[in-house]
This record gives C-alpha cells, sequence and structure tokens, in this order.
C-alpha cells in the first residue's frame, strides 16, 4: 500500500489541479447494492454517494455507479464488468474511485467455485481504471458486514465472507491502491441492516462518514480515548500508552512523568504514544499538544486497574449494602482508591423507554462516567462487591488501586461477549438470531426487554440483554487499555440452562482476553443461596468451570445468600473473598488463604466415607454449630441415612456397613444452611464427589 505522505501529497495535487482549472474532482462510487442504496426509500437523495457529495461540497463531483447484485468475479453470476454502471464509471475518467465489492461474492453459486480468480479479477478492475485515467486514485473498501440472520450466514455466507475480506487488505497492498473499512464502523450496528446485508440511510451516512475522513484526512482534530482522564489510575508495570484520534499527520507531542514522545496520527486518523511501564506512584500530570487542540491531565495514578463487571450483583451499590457505620468517613480520606463507574443511560426496571432513550441504546450511548475520587458521594452510587474488593487490595499492596464498573441489572452472559466471537461458535451463533423469541434466553429476560423496547417501532431495536450488546456499548471502550484482571459477578440470567452456560462462559472470558491480547486473571462469583431449584447446579458447574478455565477463581457466597431476595445486601464479605483470590494467586501473597475447603476425593471405608479437601486447615463450621449440609445418595439416587463431623482435615460421614452409596452431595439445595468453613472462616462450595 502507498504511503500515507504520497495519498495526502496526491489529493493536494487534486485539489490545486481544481483551484487552478476550476473543475471539481471527480469521484467515482463502484460497487454492488450497497452503494447503490438499496432498500432506500429514495436512493437518488440517501445512497452513501449522494451523502458523500454534500459532505465533500461543489468542489467534488461524486457519481453513484452501484449495480445491486454485482459480483468482482467475472465468472460469478451478476459480474460487475459487465454492466453499464462500470463502463460508465470508465468513460466518467474519475480522478478518485471508490470500490466496494465482494458482498455478492458470498453466494453459493460464486466464491466456492471461483475464489481463486477474486485476487486477479480485483486487480483487472482496478488496472482498467487507471487505463481510463493513469492518474486516478483508487480505494478498495472492506466490506459491509453481513449479520447472522441473512438467510445462509450459516451455511457458508459466513465463512466466505471473512475469506474474502481478509483477501481485500492483500489486494490493497499488491495493486497498490488506498483501503478504506467499511466494515468496523458498522460492525456493531445490526439495527442499521433491515435485511442483515443493506445498510439503511443512516448507515449509508456512515459510510460517507469513512469516505470522506479518508479523502479529507478529517478526523475532527485532535481527541484522546474517552478513559483518559484526570483522576484516572494506569496499569502498573505494563507499558503505559495514550491513544485516541487526530487528523492526518496530525503531530501529538505527549510528556508525562519527566519524558516526552512525539506521534503522527495516522491514514485513519489514530495515534499512539508509547511510554516505559511503571512502577506504582503519583499523582502525575499528562500534557498533550497537536495543532488542533491541547489538553492537560492532572492527578494520574500509576497502580492496580481491574475491571468490574456483570449483572445486578456488581451493579448492587454501596449505599444499599451492609456495612460498618463509619464505612463513608473512611471512603473520604481514601486519595488513593479511584472509581470509574460507568452509569447506564437508562435502567432495565419494569418500564417502558421512549423514543430519545431507544435512540441513544442504538447508537451504543448507553454508558457514561468520569474517574473520580472515592469520597463519600462517588462511593455510595459505586459497585459494593468492586468497593469491598479494592478497599482490600489497596489495604494490603499499599499501592493505587483504579476499579472500572461497567454492569448492567439483569444482564445475560451473551450480552457481554465480542460479536465475532458469538458468529464463529457452533452453538453461541444460534442465539444471535431473533433472541427476543429464542428459549436460549430465560423468559424473564426476554419479558423485561418487551416491556423498555414496547414503544419501539424498530423490529431491530437494540437492548442491554441482547447478544453482544454490552461488549460492544461498554466493554469495548477499554480495550487497549491495560488492566490487572476482571472481577466477574454474573450468571443469575443464564441459571436456567447450566449446558449453555458451560459454553457461553468459558467464551466470554476467553474473547475478552483475546481483545485485551493477554491472559489476566478473571476472578467470578459462584451465585448465592436462593429458592431457586436449578441453583445447586449451577453453583456446582461454576466450580467445575475452574477445572476449563486457566488463571481463574471463585468467590463463594452460599453461606450468604437470601431465601427470597436475590440481591443480599451483605457485599463486604463478597469483595474481600475476591481480593483473597487476587492476593494470593496474582500478588503472590502465600499467607492469604484464597478459598473455603475445596473438595478433592470421596473414599468409603467400611462404615464410614472420607472427603478430604484442599484448603482445610482447621476445618470447622460456621458459628460452632453441629456440621450441616452433606447427604449421601445410592446408585439409584436414593438418599442413604447418615451423621457427618469433622476430624481434624477432613470429614467422616459415617452410613450403614450395607448400604451402597454412589455419591457425596454438599449444600445441594437452593437455599443451603450448610455450614463447613476453614480457619480463615471462608465457606465450602457446593460440590458434588463420586464415592472411590
Amino acid at each position: 500500500m502507498l504511503g500515507k505522505r504520497f495519498f495526502v501529497t496526491l489529493l493536494l495535487s487534486l485539489i490545486c489541479n481544481f483551484i487552478f482549472s476550476q473543475q471539481p474532482i471527480k469521484v467515482a462510487c463502484l460497487g454492488n447494492s450497497v452503494t447503490y442504496g438499496y432498500l432506500h426509500k429514495e436512493p437518488s437523495k440517501t445512497s452513501y454517494p449522494v451523502q458523500l457529495q454534500q459532505l465533500l461540497g461543489a468542489g467534488y463531483l461524486v457519481r453513484n455507479f452501484g449495480h445491486s447484485g454485482a459480483t468482482l468475479l467475472r465468472h460469478g453470476h451478476n459480474p460487475y464488468s459487465k454492466t453499464k454502471e462500470f463502463a460508465n464509471a470508465i468513460n466518467f475518467r474519475p480522478d478518485i474511485a471508490i470500490i466496494d465489492l465482494g458482498l455478492n461474492d458470498t453466494d453459493p453459486r460464486n466464491w466456492p467455485n471461483y475464489r481463486d480468480e477474486f485476487l486477479p479479477d480485483y486487480s483487472w478492475l482496478i488496472d482498467t481504471l487507471r487505463k481510463s485515467n493513469p492518474a486516478v486514485k483508487i480505494f478498495i473498501c472492506k466490506m459491509t458486514p453481513i449479520f447472522s440472520d441473512h438467510p445462509i450466514f450459516k451455511s457458508g455466507t459466513r465463512d466466505w465472507f471473512w475469506q474474502i475480506q481478509n483477501l481485500i487488505p492483500q489486494i490493497a497492498t499488491v495493486n497498490k491502491t488506498g483501503l478504506i473499512d467499511f466494515h468496523s464502523p458498522l460492525y456493531s450496528r445490526p439495527d442499521l441492516f433491515p435485511d442483515a446485508l443493506h445498510p439503511n440511510e443512516a448507515g449509508a451516512l456512515i459510510l460517507a462518514n469513512t469516505v470522506y475522513q479518508k479523502l479529507s484526512g478529517n478526523f475532527g482534530g485532535f481527541k484522546l480515548a474517552p478513559v483518559f482522564e484526570s483522576h484516572m489510575v494506569l496499569q502498573r508495570n505494563k507499558a503505559i500508552h495514550f491513544y485516541g484520534t487526530a487528523n492526518v499527520n496530525e503531530k501529538i507531542v505527549v510528556s508525562f512523568n519527566g519524558k516526552k514522545e512525539t506521534c503522527t496520527a495516522s491514514e485513519d486518523g489514530k495515534w499512539d504514544a508509547k511510554f516505559p511501564a511503571m512502577q506504582a506512584g503519583g499523582p502525575y500530570t499528562a500534557t498533550f499538544i497537536s495543532s488542533s487542540g491541547s489538553v492537560t491531565l492532572e492527578d494520574i495514578l500509576v497502580g492496580e486497574v481491574w475491571l468490574c463487571s456483570g449483572q445486578s450483583n456488581m451493579y448492587f451499590r454501596v449505599r444499599d449494602a451492609i456495612m460498618d457505620k463509619n464505612e463513608m468517613s473512611a471512603a473520604e480520606k481514601n486519595s488513593t482508591l479511584r472509581l470509574l463507574r460507568m452509569q447506564p443511560f437508562a435502567e432495565t426496571d419494569n418500564n417502558a423507554w421512549d423514543q430519545p432513550v431507544l435512540q441513544k441504546v442504538n447508537e451504543l450511548s448507553y454508558f457514561s462516567g468520569t474517574w473520580q475520587h472515592c469520597d463519600s458521594t462517588a462511593v455510595k452510587y459505586f459497585s459494593a462487591v468492586a468497593y469491598f474488593y479494592g478497599k482490600k487490595l489497596q489495604s494490603e499492596l499499599k499501592v493505587p488501586i483504579g476499579l472500572i464498573q461497567v454492569a448492567v441489572g439483569g444482564s445475560t452472559t451473551e450480552s457481554w461477549i465480542d460479536r465475532y466471537t458469538m458468529e464463529h461458535d457452533p452453538v453461541l451463533v444460534n442465539e444471535l438470531t431473533n433472541w427476543r423469541k429464542s428459549d436460549f434466553f430465560q423468559p424473564w429476560v426476554r419479558e423485561r426487554a418487551d416491556t423498555n423496547l414496547s414503544k419501539s417501532d424498530n423490529p431491530k431495536q437494540r437492548h442491554p440483554y441482547e447478544p453482544c450488546y454490552n461488549f460492544e456499548a461498554g466493554i469495548k471502550t477499554f480495550i487497549g487499555f491495560p488492566i490487572a484482571g476482571v472481577i466477574w459477578y454474573q450468571g443469575e440470567s443464564n441459571a436456567h440452562n447450566i449446558e449453555l452456560h458451560e459454553a457461553v462462559f468459558p467464551a466470554l472470558v476467553k474473547s475478552w482476553r483475546s481483545q485485551w491480547g493477554y491472559d489476566f486473571p478473571f476472578y467470578y462469583v459462584q451465585l448465592s443461596s436462593i429458592n431457586r431449584p436449578s441453583w445447586p447446579s449451577f453453583r456446582y458447574s461454576q466450580l467445575q468451570m475452574l477445572k476449563v478455565i486457566p488463571n481463574t477463581g471463585m468467590a463463594v457466597t452460599s453461606d450468604l445468600g437470601d431465601s427470597l431476595n436475590v440481591h443480599y445486601p451483605l457485599k463486604a464479605p463478597v469483595g474481600e473473598r475476591l481480593a483473597n483470590l487476587a492476593l494470593n494467586f496474582y500478588y503472590g501473597r502465600k499467607d492469604v488463604v484464597p478459598y473455603g475447603p475445596l473438595p478433592v476425593k470421596a473414599v468409603r471405608e467400611n462404615d464410614h466415607i472420607i472427603v478430604s479437601f484442599k484448603y482445610a486447615d482447621h476445618l470447622q463450621t460456621r458459628k460452632k454449630e453441629p456440621l450441616k449440609g452433606f447427604k449421601i445418595l445410592d446408585e439409584f439416587g436414593r438418599p442413604v441415612p447418615s451423621e457427618a463431623f469433622i476430624n481434624a482435615n477432613e470429614v467422616v460421614i459415617h452410613i450403614d456397613p450395607k448400604a451402597t452409596p454412589k455419591t457425596v452431595l454438599y449444600a445441594w439445595e437452593p437455599f443451603t444452611d450448610a455450614n463447613l468453613e476453614n480457619g480463615a472462616a471462608l465457606p465450602a462450595s457446593t460440590f458434588k464427589l463420586d464415592i472411590n
């Protein structure tokens, strides 16, 4: 691909030619139905080339040479090379050509048969344009998305689409053309695709803006990524980099902690200034100077940054939690604990949203927040679990702690996973289509979404319970911002389908780690006790996830729950138990016990069963009561009379010598009174063991 300096020089030359010749710069938009404006009520007024003309102004003459159904492949079922639009584009002799082809080549009539001809056919098309005007500047485009409700998405379109998409940058390189990304700006906007294939009028405007930025180099001047603000915390011991957008070739000078870095915005308007990793410290000041603006950020700390996410029990506020009466005044004095609370624009309560809210939800403008000191005002609205987690880390590590809260009450696990992961998973891809009518999701989840969206007449209306939504509107904002790891409290909205969650949850963790590019720790909360029948099995499944997903940990909460209220108020122990995991496993504090007793094996010896555990020093019962929670089943699943007691660091269960025990269950009731814990007063998890 030609260098960006060449592009700028060429465009300046074209502009100079216009000034001296008073002839407009001719822009030809070649393509298929996306270029044409298919499904628009008035394509002649709303197609992306028409909207591009409005953005570029009178110095340009933009023409639409889109042909619906056209293929790039010359042996395809409808070759663009044989259309009158292509002939007219050649006769137009454009100064700039924008080519967007490939979608129709995913048709089973085309790609399976002629895939090897795609590169040479694209090269031929480019060469033919250059013959009509050797000075033409050509840009080829990465394709707009095809979404999962397209009728042949899973049967071939998805895979062929990405084969073509990954080939297009190579074609740009070998043919020395520019490259415009039509995919990324629309991949999070399925609401703009009425038929899963064609962007509507608003989608066409996004395409027009994308081309305008590429041609003009105007990305709105210098901007920092939203995560960078005064009072923030940056992750220690990882390379520090500040990033954002600016006009093409704009120089940005960044000064931080006595060092200065200069970077230049790329042809895609992105800049990134990197600094060496630092140890914990601060406060520091960062200054950013460019030709289009300057910014100073103050009171920046370097320490440990944790992302805190999930559904309502992570969203549950400090002000509603049970705590020491002096907790608020303690928070007032906590200058090195910083909070970034990403507040949802509208709660997912039992109310219908109005049109402004519906529009903002579709535009992914659902979260907003700023870095704040952990004072009595900010902390009362912050996640209680996250606050108590950060407070304990700070107390033990003696370094600044930054907590980023992105949580939505009632949200599904699927709502937090990126779209590419969902699309390419053989199970999860099925959840993307018509999710509000799908049994993959709890009836409660779908009913609440229906209530919130009852005033919308858009069949593609978005919602925070929808697969991918919270990733696209919330988590995506922080990708690239280094973190130590994640704490997670979610599962209540997925407890109806344990087997599905066993596929979804590992996909979530893998998805996030892939996005950040490293395997950070991921610590999650096991669901509490409550009178919901599936929860014992779900809690056991969550325990099993420790074996499935590396570098994870689980905080047990079955001793804290409420029989009727899923939002139990005792949140301090939850945050502290999560912190125990981080302190032991991630920060190497072996003096901190990470878990309550974890089951290892159950062995029969004559008339008793011996259950052994890890983390079993000083086994005891809560409040020194008699041991509760153990149950023995025979091979028919029937209860076996038994009596359990603690013997040193094991549990011994007496049974009838004639019994045929098969399984040990512990805490296997929805709302359990099981009371086994270790000397660190950490409870044992719900579990099931086969007896050897």
